[in-house]
């Protein structure tokens, strides 16, 4: 859904945005293979475990 008044950028002007690369830890939620219903456990305990630390 787009933000009402809010003009969304053309392909232009995001070929022209600066990349900056990713440099820290990451979480891939990688569903493959999974059932729709099995797929938050997984992705919840990832996120708990990485807030502990």
């Amino acid at each position: 859904m787009d933000i009402l008044d809010l003009p969304l950028p053309d392909w232009a002007q995001i070929t022209e945005l600066e990349y900056e690369p990713w440099n820290r830890e990451r979480l891939v939620a990688d569903t493959a293979g999974r059932r729709p219903e099995d797929s938050p456990a997984p992705l919840v305990e990832a996120v708990l475990a990485a807030d502990r630390g």
